[in-house]
């Protein structure tokens, strides 16, 4: 029996990685290196990738067990891993998708920003940065991949108001683009991933990188800083 807690399915040429670690997809050591070896056998010239959960959960962000339990230097690899996984999704060469299947807090919420679309699933689920509320300061490369994404009448109530969204509301705060009944999730995710699966290569690459290349070096440059320090 696989111990993965982030495991790799495909579709015609359409690649899905779904989170579950049997209870709130934290990113933890483990499924931050699940996730790496899962984005390691994608095309990155063909082709899309769909991001999602478990049922009723997306992520809830970083493995608080480990922040918690007060070895600093196991905290720093965690995070520094985690934000280097979250520029190599921001940055994915082919078009990448949210399929987001329940709550998405902190991390999860950061994950929503890497994505090129968002569908989200309809219900009592809530997505946000809670990082204010549990007196935890949001590091740079975070604050620039939240910034580029999130729509300016919502960047300081999503940062320091710390402000939970229902996934309807979020599409309003530019952190979801489409809402849809359970039932319909994947299917609406694998329709959109299937449209955007058309575009050529290597123009959707080159034009990616022209749209994300501000932010990526911001958020590349504040990783090396941490690593250096």
């Amino acid at each position: 029996m696989s111990d993965r807690i982030a495991t790799l399915t495909s579709k015609d040429d359409i690649s899905i990685i779904t989170l579950d670690d049997g209870k709130a997809n934290v990113f933890s050591p483990k499924m931050i290196q699940d996730v790496n070896e899962c984005l390691d056998k994608v095309p990155t010239e063909s082709g899309a990738i769909i991001i999602t959960g478990r049922e009723g959960m997306f992520s809830a962000g970083f493995d608080l067990k480990i922040i918690s339990a007060g070895d600093i230097q196991a905290t720093m690899d965690m995070s520094l891993s985690g934000f280097k996984l979250l520029s190599r999704i921001f940055s994915f060469p082919r078009p990448i998708l949210a399929a987001c299947s329940g709550h998405g807090i902190a991390l999860g919420t950061f994950l929503l920003c890497c994505c090129d679309y968002r569908v989200g699933v309809k219900g009592d689920f809530m997505i946000g940065a809670n990082e204010m509320r549990t007196n935890m300061v949001i590091p740079i490369p975070i604050l620039e991949l939240i910034s580029h994404r999130v729509t300016a009448s919502h960047k300081y109530r999503a940062i320091l108001g710390a402000e939970m969204y229902s996934i309807e509301n979020g599409i309003g705060a530019g952190l979801i683009d489409e809402v849809v009944d359970a039932e319909n999730l994947m299917e609406t995710a694998m329709l959109k991933a299937k449209d955007l699966a058309t575009m050529g290569h290597p123009s959707y690459t080159l034009t990616k990188e022209l749209l994300i290349r501000e932010p990526l070096k911001k958020i590349n440059d504040a990783i090396s800083a941490i690593e250096s320090d």
